[in-house]
């Protein structure tokens, strides 16, 4: 019997990836037609990097053995399947997407002595299915064999055609699988999850069920219909295909909340979020505040949620689970969304002292934090954020051939402070800035991708305001070049066979890598001469840097208007020195 050693390399950096954000769109809400969804994979101490695993053929009786994050495993396995696609990142060659954020719920839960973790859990899936919800029921499958052992997660499922969501916990120590549930989210909408359940009321077998402001309610006077409408359980996966099934859900899930005391009202009012990961202000405001912020950017109607997300559930206890766009969301629309820090709203970081002299909208943790008074504090949690490993956002597209339909714009670090960078699902070497070998944690690396990002980041956060026009400028000069190189390589490929259209859509992915390397390079250079310092040395018509010359960029107004009132008199000019001065 033959022995595979399915190393999952992302679980060796997952255990700190506990604050991450997906931002989901539907086909009909893409300006293009095409499905997408984001990840940013948020935690301090490891180093982002791209990973992948080959497609391949196996024997009868082949094992993979599991190494995640959770208790050693030695000498557990599971079966391998015949067929196994290639994965790059977290997409495959199909064009099925996974990403996820965390959401804890209740920690009684977690079993860990179940075998899969949630990395685990998503990239075996990622190698057996050719859709979402061939992924969905071999997720399903998986748990029910073989245990979870994670906290409770929000996994985003995507393909060409249909993106998902699914919320997943497990039983507790001594029970090997978990209660969970998988909503298709309509094509026409967009929807988000940051590290809080969203999943409420959802479709159960035998009532009739209608979508009102983005979440599923019972129909007054419901009557049981087809058994395998909208909804199956877990009992029935078999008929997961049927385009009818937009909600599949574990067969007890419901029960084992009224056996754990969770929940005691009638089938129809259950809510898994409610259940399973009750909300407080906390929650909330670190959590689908980022939610609620990308529904702003799309939806004008948004500030009705705002006591919600300061905490006034007496008043409104949630947002809907998906939103109508006013407008089709492009590519790029989805990428400035990954870069937000609230800007524009009552929440906005960069538009009070606290962003400090330069308007920083980067905070350091803790996230609680007391004065010399005793008096209790917390920041805020934007979707970009220092900490990200990586950031990507995924296009799957159903009118193309796979290998150039599915495009994951990469980099490593933090999504303000990168350019995106175009990789086919097709690839089968990895460029080089992004190989995990290349990226170590502990040394700094030119051939690094997330040393070099985070060289030019931790150059702008402290004097954001004054330099990050120039960061703009290079992330702008280099994904306008890929976003027009699209309609080449579609031209280029049109007439290719399946090898050669590989083959050059590595070589692009490799180039365009290359290309931002370079470009980055000059920009960390760039920047330590211009501002070198604490001023801004000059530049010629032609943005050449004169010999001589500089200038003085004083403290954003915020910060000035804060001085007075925590310094009293000591930085006031005395009358006799103001009248000099003028």
């Amino acid at each position: 019997m033959k022995k595979h050693f399915f190393l999952v390399l992302l679980a060796l950096f997952a255990t700190e990836a506990m604050a991450c954000t997906n931002l989901i769109v539907g086909k009909k809400a893409s300006k293009d037609g095409s499905v997408m969804c984001t990840y940013n994979c948020d935690g301090f101490g490891f180093s982002g990097s791209l990973f992948s695993s080959p497609a391949g053929r196996h024997a009868a009786g082949e094992k993979i053995a599991i190494h995640g994050w959770g208790p050693t495993h030695e000498g557990r396995y599971v079966d391998q399947v015949e067929y196994t696609y290639n994965v790059v990142g977290l997409m495959n060659e199909r064009q099925v997407t996974i990403v996820e954020t965390t959401f804890d719920g209740r920690l009684e839960l977690q079993n860990r002595n179940g075998l899969l973790d949630y990395f685990s859990l998503m990239r075996l899936a990622l190698q057996r299915s050719a859709t979402a919800r061939e992924a969905i029921k071999c997720m399903a499958e998986l748990i029910e064999t073989y245990g979870y052992n994670s906290s409770g997660e929000s996994i985003t499922i995507c393909d060409p055609n249909e993106a998902w969501i699914m919320e997943i916990i497990g039983k507790g120590p001594g029970q090997k699988g978990a209660v969970w549930v998988a909503l298709r989210i309509p094509d026409d909408c967009i929807c988000a999850h940051a590290n809080l359940s969203r999943i409420r009321q959802f479709p159960q077998v035998g009532w009739e069920w209608k979508v009102e402001n983005g979440e599923w309610k019972v129909k007054p006077q419901s009557v049981k219909k087809l058994q395998y409408g909208k909804s199956i359980s877990s009992k029935h996966l078999q008929y997961i295909n049927n385009p009818r099934v937009e909600c599949v859900y574990a067969w007890d899930v419901v029960d084992f909340a009224r056996e754990k005391g969770y929940f005691s009202g009638k089938d129809e009012d259950f809510s898994f979020r409610d259940a399973y990961c009750p909300i407080d202000f906390e929650n909330v405001r670190y959590a689908d505040a980022r939610v609620w912020s990308f529904f702003r950017h799309h939806r004008s109607d948004m500030d009705q949620y705002l006591p919600y997300i300061n905490g006034e559930f007496d008043k409104c206890d949630a947002l809907p689970l998906w939103v109508k766009p006013d407008a089709p969301l492009s590519l790029r629309d989805l990428q400035r969304d990954m870069r937000d820090h609230f800007e524009g709203t009552p929440l906005d970081m960069t538009a009070d002292m606290t962003a400090g002299p330069w308007g920083m909208p980067i905070r350091p943790l803790p996230m609680h934090f007391k004065d010399s008074h005793g008096n209790n504090f917390f920041r805020e949690r934007p979707i970009a954020t220092q900490q990200s490993g990586f950031t990507m956002t995924c296009q799957m597209r159903s009118w193309l051939p796979d290998d150039v339909g599915g495009v994951t714009w990469f980099n490593c670090d933090d999504a303000d402070m990168v350019a995106y960078v175009p990789l086919y699902c097709c690839l089968t070497q990895v460029p080089d800035p992004f190989r995990p070998e290349n990226n170590p944690r502990t040394e700094f690396s030119f051939e690094s991708a997330f040393w070099m990002n985070n060289w030019v980041a931790n150059m702008v956060y402290p004097r954001y305001s004054m330099m990050i026009g120039d960061l703009r400028a290079a992330q702008s000069e280099l994904e306008d070049y890929y976003f027009a190189d699209q309609d080449s390589v579609l031209a280029a490929i049109e007439k290719m066979t399946p090898l050669d259209r590989r083959e050059y859509l590595n070589r692009k992915s490799i180039a365009y890598a290359d290309r931002m390397m370079k470009r980055w390079d000059r920009l960390a250079k760039y920047l330590i001469v211009k501002y070198n310092d604490q001023v801004v040395r000059r530049t010629d018509e032609n943005g050449n840097f004169q010999r001589w010359g500089y200038d003085t960029p004083g403290y954003d107004p915020q910060f000035i208007d804060a001085i007075a009132p925590s310094t009293s008199d000591r930085y006031r000019l005395k009358e006799v020195i103001e009248r000099r001065e003028r």
